[in-house]
């Protein structure tokens, strides 16, 4: 937010006020300054000091801000209120609500010139995208917000950055995700901008990407930091968020039970906040963990409950990669007609674009669906787009698992030469699960 006008406007504004109020430029002046400093002032030839505006601000009875800046009095602070407010209807599911009051905040802050408060709303109305599955739009209002922000200190642009990174993610390009998450981290910790709600914010958003790469360790040491930090961070929603993301990895460590104490932990604090799309989220991961333990009952429990959630607050992207975690779980317990019917009604939602990892993850188990029922021939089809899928994404975990499904296929139906081509597909993402391919990691945080 800028901090005040330039000289010719503030002098105009202060002959204006001077003026509906009768008084004269030694009315004004006294006893601390002269009719002639006035003068001077109203002509736009001095920069008045902050101590000069205050004592003219006074004795015009007006605020100082007003003054200097023709904002309305405690208007920005009236502003940043009301986008706690937007940000609590986001947080409740309301994403088409939250929309139009951070577009009506928007366009009150670019009136006044609030630069602050106009990145604050581009980034509300870029999670409201992301909520809707509007990913290319929802990118669009990050950079705005960043370059919004592009003067202040790096810190103050991490969530615009995340937002761009999670866009990303979400439309299937992780390894881009992933460069822009580890980036911003190395530029805060070698530089010492050792902030711990920024750091907290990008260790968790990388979770997901590490692990839809097969980059295992890096997200076990992403989970490591995200806790260590956790203590120091202030923002409870933050934290729940962390909670949520570190479970995955735990469980990834076969550690079932700290990875459903983390999630305990965040749906607790949702629960305190109400955030009714993050607790769906909660419940989701809580599925998945009971899921991978086996424990398929309480899977599907978790699920549903994730899957009404996500439904009641409109999170199509989200509720889609429910559906798919639902529909593996249903699968499993003998379920495969209604988890194929869950699947189809979900795969519109999904592209190449939006989506593509948890699209490519419908098109596998409808292919063993499809294999189950000995339609060999949709198997196949549906193994080939998700294997498409998975390339243009960069999910080197998931493509070693699909080769080896296609070339199990492909051999039983008597082409073997192709069924070995697919096990060397398969064989050499195995063996570069993400750690190889992404670089250096970044520099870690003086914890």
């Amino acid at each position: 937010m800028r901090e005040r006008d330039d000289p010719e406007t503030i002098g105009r504004r202060v002959q204006q006020l001077r003026t509906e109020r009768g008084l004269t430029q030694r009315q004004l002046a006294e006893p601390a300054y002269t009719p002639a400093y006035i003068s001077t002032l109203e002509a736009g030839r001095v920069r008045a000091s902050d101590e000069a505006l205050r004592h003219i601000a006074g004795r015009l009875g007006v605020g100082f801000e007003e003054l200097a800046s023709g904002h309305p009095a405690h208007l920005a602070t009236d502003l940043r209120l009301r986008l706690t407010e937007a940000q609590r209807t986001l947080a409740t599911g309301a994403a088409e609500e939250a929309a139009a009051q951070y577009t009506a905040l928007f366009e009150e802050a670019e009136a006044h010139g609030l630069a602050v408060e106009q990145a604050t709303a581009l980034l509300g109305l870029g999670e409201c995208a992301m909520e809707t599955g509007e990913l290319g739009q929802a990118r669009e209002f990050f950079e705005r917000a960043e370059l919004w922000t592009a003067d202040e200190p790096l810190p103050v642009r991490v969530p615009a950055i995340r937002g761009r990174a999670v866009s990303h993610y979400l439309a299937g390009e992780l390894r881009y995700a992933v460069y822009l998450l580890e980036t911003t981290l190395d530029e805060l910790n070698r530089s010492g901008l050792h902030d711990p709600d920024a750091l907290l914010l990008l260790y968790a958003s990388a979770i997901g990407p590490y692990m839809d790469m097969g980059a295992h360790a890096r997200a076990a040491q992403a989970a490591e930091l995200a806790l260590a930090l956790a203590p120091q961070a202030g923002d409870p929603a933050l934290i729940a968020r962390m909670h949520r993301s570190v479970a995955r990895t735990l469980l990834a460590e076969g550690r079932v039970a700290e990875a459903d104490a983390s999630l305990a932990k965040a749906a607790e604090l949702y629960r305190q906040l109400q955030l009714r799309t993050e607790l769906a989220n909660c419940h989701w991961m809580r599925g998945y963990v009971y899921a991978q333990n086996g424990e398929l009952e309480r899977a599907e429990s978790e699920l549903r409950e994730a899957l009404a959630m996500l439904s009641e607050t409109r999170a199509a992207l989200y509720r889609s990669q429910a559906a798919v975690e639902l529909a593996d779980v249903l699968h499993r317990l003998g379920k495969s007609d209604e988890a194929a019917v869950l699947l189809h009604e979900v795969l519109g939602d999904f592209s190449s674009e939006r989506g593509a990892v948890h699209a490519a993850a419908a098109h596998r188990l409808l292919g063993i669906i499809a294999e189950d029922a000995r339609d060999t021939e949709a198997a196949e089809e549906h193994y080939v787009r998700a294997l498409s899928l998975l390339e243009r994404a960069g999910a080197a975990g998931d493509l070693a698992d699909l080769c080896r499904l296609l070339g199990d296929l492909l051999r039983r139906t008597g082409r073997v030469e192709a069924a070995l081509d697919a096990y060397r597909t398969g064989l050499g993402h195995r063996t570069a699960p993400g750690t190889t391919t992404l670089g250096p990691a970044p520099a870690q945080p003086p914890l």
